[in-house]
């Protein structure tokens, strides 16, 4: 008797990609990759790796990204170091998609932007961020230097074919409540490890409420549930974008009727409210109205960027709750488009001006402060409302400064407030 149980959406991507009928969930494939994406900081551990390997070179110079975007421009002697390792091997493999600075941006916004991400891809990046290309329907996954150097070297990576978790969402969400909230709010429920190495898989009319950059946010956190992968059905809206930024050919794939799920969540977007997450961890999650309810959260820094929130729609949301306002005395505010492409329409648009005159700095692309890295690092004790996707101990910097995880609405209304607080 053949098992003829229904495939996911992730699922049937995979089988393609490892030109098989049909896989299941546990089973070990060799996938085909689009794509195989590294920074300036995982890309110097995967080119030496690949020293290391018998035959030299890449398997194709279009489908490698090569994105220094952690400590750029040049932080200090290591970091520039690094940069230069990466900068000679895509010289010297010509990689067609390598991005100095001048062109670069924050990666997971930069390849959709570029044009280098579509539906139906298979595609591995050595930043566990990766996940973010799930929102145009493609399967993207961060891995391991290690897998990466593979990867460039062969074209090929192995994987364990997810089970899923379904979430159906419904509804409409309220002004200032965003994508950002959508995927607090989850985490919240499920917790850090509650989709671990499985694939979240989003249905539902309520996705039609969400902008490509609610969506590209939700993927992207996926990891912090301890997803596999994060990915949304591909329509009309991801459709258009696709057509707007590639020339690339697509695929569409759906998930069968009756594919299986090892659970499925209810989301109505109607009834969400401001999410925050408390230090030290995506899941500690708070409303706006419980935040209330609590003393007063003084908070020394605001930080709105990263490639969870440094997108065009972020930084409109937080120029609309800034213009003709002041950031709280004492209060350090930083505002990090995520590309140059982001940067430029921002400033066409007057947002870089309203920023600079509510006293926030606006700083080129760069990942930056988001991993303790650069541009906005922490002292003891302090405080920080920031768009990123992480708060671990000492994320940011020193091990006992905090950070709190929010949308760019809240982290805009806390900044003019001095404590956390939403519009």
């Amino acid at each position: 008797m053949v098992n003829h149980m229904g495939m996911t959406m992730t699922q049937k991507i995979l089988a393609r990609a490892a030109g098989l009928e049909k896989v299941e969930a546990g089973q070990l494939i060799e996938a085909n990759l689009d794509l195989v994406l590294g920074n300036d900081i995982t890309s110097p551990v995967a080119i030496k790796e690949m020293e290391k390997f018998t035959v030299q070179g890449v398997f194709d110079k279009d489908k490698i990204a090569l994105v220094p975007d952690h400590f750029v421009p040049n932080k200090d002697i290591k970091s520039a170091e690094h940069c230069k390792c990466v900068r000679e091997f895509a010289r010297r493999n010509e990689i067609t998609n390598y991005f100095e600075v001048g062109e670069m941006g924050i990666e997971h916004a930069l390849l959709p932007e570029k044009g280098l991400t579509v539906a139906g891809d298979v595609i591995i990046g050595a930043d566990s961020h990766t996940c973010t290309y799930g929102a145009l329907g493609a399967f993207s996954t961060g891995v391991g230097s290690t897998d990466m150097a593979a990867g460039m070297a062969t074209g090929k990576a192995w994987f364990k074919v997810p089970a899923a978790i379904r979430f159906h969402l419904v509804g409409k969400p309220a002004k200032f409540v965003s994508g950002k909230d959508v995927i607090l709010h989850i985490i919240g429920m499920i917790g850090v490890d509650g989709a671990l190495y499985k694939s979240m898989e989003f249905t539902g009319e309520g996705i039609q409420n969400l902008s490509m950059d609610d969506r590209f946010t939700i993927a992207n956190m996926a990891i912090e549930a301890g997803g596999k992968n994060g990915i949304f059905p591909v329509d009309a809206l991801a459709e258009q974008y696709m057509k707007e930024h590639s020339s690339r050919p697509y695929r569409i794939y759906e998930a069968d009727p009756d594919a299986v799920y090892d659970a499925e969540y209810t989301i109505d977007l109607g009834k969400l409210r401001p999410t925050v997450a408390f230090p030290h961890l995506p899941e500690n999650t708070h409303t706006i109205d419980e935040i209330r309810a609590m003393d007063e959260i003084r908070v020394d820094q605001v930080v709105i960027g990263s490639c969870t929130n440094g997108r065009l729609e972020d930084l409109r949301t937080a120029a609309e709750i800034l213009k003709d306002k002041h950031v709280a005395k004492g209060m350090r505010c930083i505002i990090i488009p995520a590309t140059q492409a982001i940067y430029m329409q921002a400033m066409e648009e007057g947002l870089l001006k309203i920023f600079i005159q509510a006293g926030a700095v606006v700083s080129t692309p760069t990942c930056g402060p988001c991993l303790g890295g650069y541009m906005g690092i922490l002292a003891e004790g302090e405080r920080c409302v920031s768009t990123t996707n992480r708060n671990f101990v000492g994320r940011m910097g020193h091990v006992t400064s905090e950070i709190y995880l929010a949308s760019p609405a809240v982290a805009a209304a806390s900044a003019i407030a001095g404590v956390i607080t939403a519009p």
